[in-house]
């Protein structure tokens, strides 16, 4: 059964508007989430065994030091992760599959870090990605 609100010109401008609300938010996040896995490579790769990197990380210097091969080659997959979130932005809304491929690629890892590493992590990376793709979803 068709309604008169099914054919009111003004309910589908609110919904296309929503739309791009929603479209818009999501954007927001994602490019927060991709800056956000830079500054990650940034204190994984650089910062590792310097005052930033250890207090981020709860590291001693000991510890630092044996790590910091392991902790650049965890900061280049995090590099990959922003570049490909960067990546889905930069093609619009062509690239909702990249940004759905990417932020689930982040939502894993952060829940597999939060159950291996710390569960901090679920709330840094996993969090903000099942919020970026839930906006996106309803984009």
């Amino acid at each position: 059964m068709l309604l008169a609100a099914d054919h009111d010109p003004g309910r589908k401008l609110d919904r296309e508007h929503e739309g791009e609300v929603m479209l818009l938010a999501s954007s927001i996040v994602i490019g927060l989430i991709g800056l956000l896995h830079i500054y990650i490579l940034v204190l994984e790769m650089f910062l590792w065994d310097k005052p930033a990197g250890m207090r981020a990380f709860g590291q001693t210097p000991e510890a630092a030091a044996v790590t910091k091969v392991l902790a650049a080659n965890q900061g280049l997959y995090n590099g990959f992760l922003a570049a490909g979130l960067f990546w889905g932005l930069s093609l619009g809304a062509d690239g909702t599959g990249v940004k759905v491929f990417f932020l689930c690629c982040v939502l894993v890892a952060g829940v597999y870090g939060a159950a291996t590493a710390s569960r901090k992590i679920l709330f840094i990376q996993a969090v903000p990605a099942a919020i970026g793709l839930a906006l996106l979803m309803t984009a």
